[in-house]
């Protein structure tokens, strides 16, 4: 039987748009999605809390198959590679791996320490905001000096391993939830040389491992702790309707933000992005400050691991 803190179809819908807007944009997902369940009164008990965080990170896998198909040319070579038939496509692959390894070793090692003193509402309006100012004054120093002239594939091909493992440990600090992923990622390719493009497709391939690995951790914990413990799972607790209603929503408006990220890059670059998470920052922390909005509780959990980035 469903709970009933159950979550219904409009909660769905509005998580499922929150998730596939943001997801990789440079204004951080979870930080979003920590605030929005807050606002929609999901998460009455630790245990349907528990299930809205774990809803949190695997209705990521929306994003995921946007990308899938988006990008399944690029994917498919990649797969190609690792069999041996394509030598670009070898490489990519080797670099998307060493990117993904930083965050896969550290997030073990971080994760419990994260949980506990970053995953609440203070850390998330602080990290909007330390992002924002971050993002404009690296868009006026660096991003829009890059030249988008040439052949994007040379640039995405040829990246160097060394360089992609920068990559992968600029990607480590969006451990800190209202950081980015995306902002970080997509920064630390064009600080590599990418054009805004081609660090944006780096961005989008490098986040299916990540997420992958979060979405499937994070289901497993609960299905595991559900069993062990005779507590309902994040199925019961939610219900299954509402949660393919928030993937299918997912998937598709992480398609249409995805084909409009690229070309908002190439045309403003970062700093519209740094100014909306300022701002972003500055209403919420004047609404709590007011009393108008209440966000949670004292402290928000969300159960991923070693794989738990913010977007």
């Amino acid at each position: 039987m469903v709970d009933s803190g159950s979550m219904n179809i409009i909660q769905a819908v509005v998580l499922g748009l929150v998730e596939g807007i943001t997801e990789y944009l440079p204004v951080s997902s979870t930080g979003h999605l920590i605030i929005a369940a807050d606002l929609l009164g999901l998460g009455e008990t630790p245990s349907q809390q528990e299930a809205v965080d774990t809803f949190n990170i695997v209705v990521q896998g929306g994003a995921i198959l946007a990308v899938l198909g988006l990008y399944f040319p690029r994917i498919v070579q990649m797969c190609k590679g690792l069999l041996g038939k394509d030598k670009a496509g070898l490489k990519l692959a080797i670099n998307i791996i060493i990117a993904f390894m930083p965050a896969a070793v550290l997030g073990v090692l971080l994760n419990d320490l994260i949980e506990e003193k970053l995953f609440n509402t203070p850390s998330v309006i602080t990290a909007l905001a330390l992002g924002g100012v971050f993002m404009i004054a690296l868009d006026r120093m660096k991003f829009r000096k890059v030249d988008t002239d040439g052949d994007p594939e040379n640039d995405l091909i040829e990246l160097s391993p060394g360089k992609a493992l920068f990559i992968g440990f600029m990607q480590c600090i969006a451990m800190w939830p209202g950081t980015s992923r995306s902002m970080m990622t997509i920064v630390a390719g064009v600080m590599s040389g990418l054009k805004p493009k081609q660090a944006a497709e780096f961005s989008f391939l490098l986040g299916l491992p990540t997420l992958g690995g979060a979405c499937v951790y994070s289901l497993a914990k609960n299905l595991k702790a559900s069993s062990e413990n005779g507590t309902p799972n994040m199925f019961e607790l939610l219900g299954w309707t509402p949660i393919a209603v928030g993937l299918i929503v997912a998937t598709i408006s992480a398609a249409f933000a995805v084909k409009w990220l690229v070309a908002f890059l190439n045309k403003h670059g970062l700093a519209p992005f740094g100014y909306y998470r300022l701002v972003l920052a500055a209403v919420l922390a004047t609404l709590i400050g007011m009393g108008v909005v209440q966000i949670g509780g004292e402290t928000e959990t969300t159960p991923t691991p070693a794989v738990n980035i913010d977007e």
